[in-house]
Order: structure tokens, then C-alpha cells, then sequence
């Protein structure tokens, strides 16, 4: 072999070795976000759907409430026209919730914008419909319940279509005194209390009061546990020596003494009292973001980010909030129990509000007139309370356990 000869591959030698060669890209599962992976792990987990079921049935009770019970007819033929006394009587805040949640799915799941642009598009719509609903909707100021089965009686009514619980939460059944403290039976499936309500209805829209005395409370002592505990964890210093003793003096305070001085003074106000717990549970999420932010203070894409001259607010909550925000989540689906609890405690204690029907006011009535024990009136309040803060609990612990490195998810 002289050196102009060359040696030619074999061919043959090259096409079976690349086609045992195993292919590596294709056989890879596409990248999932991050918390695309964590909300997947949280709800593979039996214990986290079951507890989804019960808030979605909560949340269906809220937000349809007026439509599941309600002493007023949903479609009623009378002199041969046909009228709806059901949307006559609906309030401001019925018409809200059921707009703003079908438009809250649709931003939530049918659209591809980012985080941002959801929550500012969720806040504007938010803005507009209560306004509209408050401008435009004027329920008549006296309601009178039993008008419909006087009716009903008279032979007035040709044809109605009624709700699946034909009682209204405040339907005292004036006109029925006879029906007070009855067990259940097949037309009070949960039996009446003590003014003669319904007890499915009341259990029914009570709800709306725990879920939004929950997300609401909870939402406030989130956004300034957020805040207080971000600036503490990037100042260090004396920020954080400032912020940690304005911790403990909010931590020093026992909410539910205050809550009962509050509604003492001020009298009985949801939103004061969503506004007192808030106020007074922030400090343990501020704990967890000043812990995360000590961390990632240092890391290389903070750096990067100072040295770009990013602004601050940036900083904080575009480039460090989402990767400590773990813990804080966790905290929140906890503290939406504790906050439902808070408003049963109270309004057991006879302090909530007096015009709504809320659980821990049925609990309350549980010891009938002369002492005696009302069963279904302690049983079934008190299972809604513990199956709400239980479900919250079962998602949370899922949460937790998803955003565990440890557990190898």
C-alpha cells in the first residue's frame, strides 16, 4: 500500500452500529413547567382529590346558591305569562359570582397569557362587573316568602318550576309554625331549627360566608406576609431586625379576643372581620419568604439581575418570589381553615353576623328552647365545619409532599 491509497469505511460496519445506537431525544418526555409538574403531583394523590371534590362542591353551593335553594320559583306561569321571582330577588353579590366565575375558568384555562396579564385581566373584570352589578341590580327591600305558597294555595299559580331545596336560608315558614324543630324528613331533608329554616338551605348558603372568609383573610395575610417578609430576607440588617420585631408584636396579639373586642365596638361586619384576620396571620408567612429570600439573595441570577439594574419590585417579585413562594402556598391552603374556624368560633359564640347563616350560628342553636339537644342541628353544621377544614388540609398536605425534593417526585 503506497501513501496515495486510502482506506474506505465499511459501509455496512457504519449503518448497523448507528442503528443500535439507542435514540436518546426521542425516547426523552417533553420538559414540563415547573409548577405544571407540582400541580400534577399534588392532585395524582388520592387524599388531594378527594379533598378538591369537597371544595368544588362548596364552591358549586356558593356560587349557585340562590339556584339550589330558594323559597322563590325559578320560572313561575301565572294568568298565562310566565316570570322568574327567582331573578326579581337575586342581590348584587348573586349576580357577581356566578359572572366572575364562568369568566374566571375561561382566563384560567382557555387562554395561554402569562401569570400577570391573568391576574390583571381577572381584577379588571372583577371591577367592572361589580360595578355594573351594583349600579343595575335592585332587589325589592321587603321579602315576603311565603307569598308563593299563598299563592300556590289560592290556585294562582298555573305551573312552576322550583329549586332542587324549595327554602330560601332565611324563610322563617311564618306561615308554617308548626314545622319549627323538626327533624328530617322528606320535605326538610336536614330537619328545621329553631325559627323554622330550612337546615340544607342555611348549611347550603353558608358556605359562601366560610369559603370567602377563607380566600379572603387569607389572601390579605399572604400579600403582607409577602411583603414584610421579601424586604426582610433581601435588606438583611436592620430592615430585618425591624421587620422581626414587628413580627412578634403581631404575634403577641390573640386574634380571637380581638376579633370579639372589634365586633363589640364596631359591631358585626364580614369584611372587618376578613380584614382583623388578615391583619393578625401574616407573620408566619412572612417567616417562610424571609427564610427563602436569605437563600436566594446571593445566587447567581440575583446577581445578575442587581447588576443589570433591574428595579427592585422586579427583583423581589418577578425573579425571587417564584422560586420561594413554595412554603407560602403550603401555609395559605392551611390558613384558609384556620380562618373558616375563626368565623365559626365566633358566630358560636353568638358575635357573627345576624341577617346570614353561617355554621357556627346554627352550632349555637344545637340546645333547643328549655335545654334540649337538637341533633340534626349539631351533626350537620359541624360536619360541614370539619369536612371544609379537613379538605383544605388534605390539599395542602399534598402540596407540601409535591414540593418536597425529598419524596422524589
Amino acid at each position: 500500500m503506497t501513501a496515495t491509497d486510502t482506506v474506505s469505511p465499511d459501509n455496512s460496519l457504519l449503518a448497523s452500529a448507528e442503528a443500535h445506537v439507542p435514540a436518546v431525544e426521542e425516547d426523552l418526555p417533553p420538559p414540563q413547567r415547573f409548577w405544571t409538574k407540582v400541580w400534577r403531583d399534588t392532585f395524582h394523590e388520592a387524599r388531594a382529590k378527594v379533598g378538591a371534590v369537597w371544595i368544588a362542591v362548596l364552591i358549586v353551593f356558593a356560587v349557585f346558591g340562590p339556584v339550589i335553594a330558594n323559597s322563590h320559583p325559578l320560572a313561575m306561569k301565572s294568568g298565562g305569562h310566565w316570570s322568574s321571582p327567582m331573578l326579581r330577588y337575586l342581590t348584587p353579590v348573586d349576580v357577581i359570582l356566578p359572572i366572575f366565575t364562568l369568566a374566571a375558568a375561561i382566563v384560567l384555562f382557555f387562554t395561554r397569557w402569562s401569570g400577570g396579564v391573568k391576574v390583571a385581566a381577572l381584577a379588571g373584570i372583577l371591577a367592572v362587573v361589580s360595578a355594573l352589578a351594583f349600579v343595575l341590580v335592585h332587589p325589592p327591600p321587603a321579602v315576603v316568602y311565603e307569598q308563593w305558597r299563598d299563592l300556590a294555595r289560592a290556585g294562582k299559580i298555573e305551573s312552576a318550576v322550583h329549586a332542587p331545596v324549595p327554602y330560601s336560608a332565611n324563610d322563617r315558614l311564618r306561615d308554617q309554625p308548626e314545622k319549627r324543630l323538626t327533624g328530617p324528613s322528606r320535605e326538610h331533608w336536614l330537619g328545621t331549627e329553631a325559627n323554622g329554616a330550612d337546615v340544607l338551605s342555611r348549611l347550603i348558603h353558608a358556605s359562601r360566608i366560610a369559603l370567602s372568609i377563607g380566600l379572603i383573610s387569607t389572601g390579605i395575610a399572604v400579600v403582607i406576609g409577602v411583603v414584610v417578609g421579601g424586604l426582610m430576607g433581601y435588606f438583611v440588617g436592620k430592615v430585618d431586625m425591624l421587620g422581626m420585631r414587628l413580627i412578634e408584636i403581631f404575634e403577641a396579639i390573640p386574634t380571637l379576643f380581638l376579633m370579639i373586642t372589634i365586633v363589640a365596638f364596631f359591631g358585626r361586619n364580614l369584611y372587618l372581620l376578613m380584614a382583623i384576620i388578615g391583619l393578625t396571620t401574616w407573620t408566619g408567612d412572612a417567616r417562610f419568604i424571609r427564610a427563602e429570600f436569605l437563600t436566594l439573595r446571593n445566587q447567581d441570577f440575583v446577581q445578575a439581575a442587581k447588576a443589570a439594574g433591574l428595579p427592585l419590585h422586579s427583583i423581589l417579585f418577578r425573579h425571587m418570589l417564584p422560586n420561594g413562594i413554595a412554603p407560602v402556598l403550603i401555609s395559605a391552603s392551611f390558613g384558609v381553615a384556620s380562618a373558616i374556624l375563626y368565623e365559626s368560633t365566633l358566630s358560636f359564640l353568638g358575635l357573627g353576623l345576624v341577617d346570614e347563616p353561617s355554621w357556627g350560628q346554627m352550632l349555637n342553636q344545637a340546645l333547643g328552647v328549655g335545654g334540649a339537644f337538637v341533633w340534626w342541628i349539631a351533626v350537620f353544621p359541624g360536619l360541614a365545619i370539619f369536612l371544609t377544614v379537613f379538605a383544605y388540609n388534605l390539599v395542602g398536605e399534598a402540596l407540601r409532599d409535591a414540593l418536597d425534593p425529598k419524596l422524589g417526585h
